[in-house]
């Protein structure tokens, strides 16, 4: 397996060890019946929401963040999923405990992919709720990246600031949310426990987004980084098969945010030959064929 880090923060490190997140184990289709949707908490603002393996083996996470003036959420999940019910129970929910009768949503996404966009629809016509376009031009408008990919985009929800990291490279329009009050960063299908694919033609780019992105963890401190899926066990380089239908014993959600260095300095290797893996023990880097986005 690969190892070694060329991550060295000029900061003291965010978290003594990776914080246990979640009191609750995930949904992973090992049961005979399962929820659509899971939700979990990480404080009384911040939602995590894993869409059922049942309902689509990408079995997507998404988060749904709360501030003063608006929510944001971070992806629509993929097809079979029922994903908008849950939001409107959470904002309902939230609402109730804030005294509040409103609130705009922005609905946005880790990247274009199908299974973090089939959602969309649902949330078109919600009133009070802008739904982000899905091409790079879309996105970096939208957030105020003047110059995509470079630069880092601040969006304030109210009284919570977040950082929008420009990443393509998995695929075109692939951002990652940095939170400073938890402390998180959302990586979407960039970096997670599973199989980071990126197509051989936009090797460079990913290589790039990488780069910039250990550059913004030396300055911000991280205690976790959290993707979109799941597909390692937690025997150290295991996955599990494609498409699979169970999961059980699922490598943890949170990845320590040495994994970035980690991953940055696999990018450095050759990788152009297209489904010649290279295995860590939180995630496996897959070059997959060229494709147009």
């Amino acid at each position: 397996m690969a190892s070694g880090s060329g991550y060295a923060p000029d900061l003291k490190a965010a978290c003594v060890a990776l914080p246990k997140l979640f009191a609750e184990k995930w949904i992973d289709g090992t049961l005979p019946q399962e929820p659509f949707t899971q939700v979990q908490q990480l404080d009384e603002d911040s939602f995590v929401i894993r869409q059922s393996v049942k309902t689509n083996f990408e079995a997507p996470f998404l988060y749904l963040l709360f501030g003063r003036d608006r929510a944001l959420l971070i992806d629509t999940g993929a097809e079979g999923g029922r994903i908008r019910p849950t939001v409107d129970r959470l904002v309902a929910q939230w609402l109730a405990a804030h005294g509040r009768r409103s609130i705009p949503l922005v609905v946005a996404h880790s990247h274009s992919h199908g299974d973090h966009v089939a959602g969309d629809a649902a949330f078109r016509d919600r009133p009070d709720t802008t739904v982000v376009g899905l091409k790079p031009s879309d996105v970096a408008s939208f957030f105020g990246i003047s110059h995509w990919p470079e630069g880092v985009a601040n969006f304030d929800l109210g009284d919570r600031a977040l950082s929008v990291i420009a990443t393509p490279g998995h695929q075109a329009a692939a951002i990652m949310i940095y939170d400073p009050r938890l402390k998180i960063l959302l990586s979407g299908d960039t970096l997670y426990p599973g199989r980071l694919y990126v197509p051989v033609n936009f090797m460079a780019d990913n290589r790039a987004s990488i780069e910039r992105l250990a550059a913004f963890a030396a300055k911000h401190p991280i205690c976790a980084v959290m993707g979109a899926h799941i597909e390692m066990t937690s025997e150290p380089g295991r996955d599990y098969g494609h498409e699979a239908s169970t999961h059980p014993d699922e490598h943890p959600l949170p990845l320590p945010a040495q994994t970035i260095g980690e991953l940055q300095t696999g990018l450095r290797e050759p990788l152009e030959t297209p489904d010649q893996r290279q295995v860590h023990d939180h995630f496996i880097i897959v070059p997959v064929p060229a494709r147009a986005e």
